[in-house]
């Protein structure tokens, strides 16, 4: 249970950054709550209380579930949660940018 919640941790904390990011610099970002869901825009103030959703349950899985620093599988999980997801949304987000450019 602990590798799982700490790659969820790791995976929370990355999403939290382009929300909160573009919650906070007034900026459109699609949010779950956009339809069409992950692809419309959602507001700046959605963007930045999802981010600040995602800030919080990946802070609270990271103190509930603190890996040891250092070369072991607890870190390994933690930066995987965050390096898949991060690679995930880098891709389908430019996707989403490029359709909505080219529209």
């Amino acid at each position: 249970m602990q590798y799982v919640a700490t790659f969820f941790a790791g995976a929370f904390l990355c999403n939290c950054i382009p929300h909160l990011s573009c919650g906070l610099r007034g900026e459109l970002f699609p949010t779950p709550f956009a339809k069409p869901h992950g692809v419309g825009d959602s507001s700046p103030t959605v963007n930045f209380l999802w981010g600040l959703a995602n800030l919080v349950a990946g802070a609270l899985l990271h103190a509930a579930y603190p890996p040891t620093v250092g070369f072991n599988l607890g870190s390994a999980m933690f930066l995987a949660g965050f390096v898949i997801l991060g690679l995930y949304l880098s891709r389908h987000f430019g996707a989403v940018r490029r359709n909505k450019n080219s529209q």
